[in-house]
């Protein structure tokens, strides 16, 4: 589950320019959030052992499937969110399990050389300049209807949660981890990364619950694993 607490601060100014991504369909990092990833893949490995060496940073983007690939690999959505390792661990089989936090959202620019087969984007960040600020204000969540429409959307789907830690958290921290762990399609997820504000983001997450509860099946994947 996600969590609202950040482990550090940084500074707009001191964010890489240019990032290696991770692009993975139907997974969704926010600002705050936490992610657990599986990462197997040679190149991602070679990714991750990159970013342990540097900054510890790389993106999380998903595929567009609206927009044509090319020898890099399918077409990216335009905005996805630069994330920092905050823990991993080697398993006997050479994965790494690897926690990542997520500190802000970005706008890719444009694609540059790829480096040991993964991935990488130039980015700004300029535009989400209120994902590194701090705030206590509220956001509008209306968490009693909120609830209660995700308890009906998981009796539909089939879900199970840890409700008395659902009810623990605070409103920033239960949105961003409804918004992540919640298994919408792709572009449904795109839609709660892309809200801008907290609040459209909690109007935006309340009209997929209602939504969904008239859907038998969920469209979307589990984000853990790559």
């Amino acid at each position: 589950m996600a969590s609202g607490i950040r482990a550090f601060h940084p500074v707009l100014g001191e964010l890489p320019a240019e990032i290696p991504v991770f692009p993975l369909s139907g997974a969704m990092l926010l600002p705050g959030g936490r992610l657990p990833l599986n990462i197997f893949e040679p190149r991602y490995l070679a990714m991750v052992e990159d970013a342990l060496a540097g900054g510890r940073m790389f993106g999380m983007i998903q595929p567009d499937s609206l927009k044509p690939g090319d020898a890099k690999g399918p077409g990216l959505f335009g905005i996805g969110c630069l994330g920092r390792v905050t823990s991993f661990a080697e398993t006997e089989d050479g994965r790494l399990a690897i926690a990542l936090l997520g500190v802000t959202r970005f706008a890719a620019t444009e694609e540059v050389e790829m480096r040991r087969g993964y991935r990488r984007l130039r980015v700004s960040y300029e535009p989400f300049a209120q994902d590194l600020q701090e705030t206590d204000e509220g956001i509008g969540l209306p968490r009693q209807g909120l609830l209660a429409s995700l308890r009906l959307y998981f009796d539909r789907q089939k879900l199970t949660a840890d409700w008395d830690a659902i009810n623990e958290l605070d409103d920033q921290t239960l949105l961003t981890s409804l918004c992540m762990m919640c298994p919408f399609s792709p572009s449904e997820k795109q839609a709660l990364l892309e809200a801008d504000t907290l609040t459209t983001r909690a109007m935006t997450l309340a009209t997929l619950l209602e939504f969904g509860q008239h859907q038998t099946d969920s469209e979307g994947s589990d984000p853990r694993f790559s």
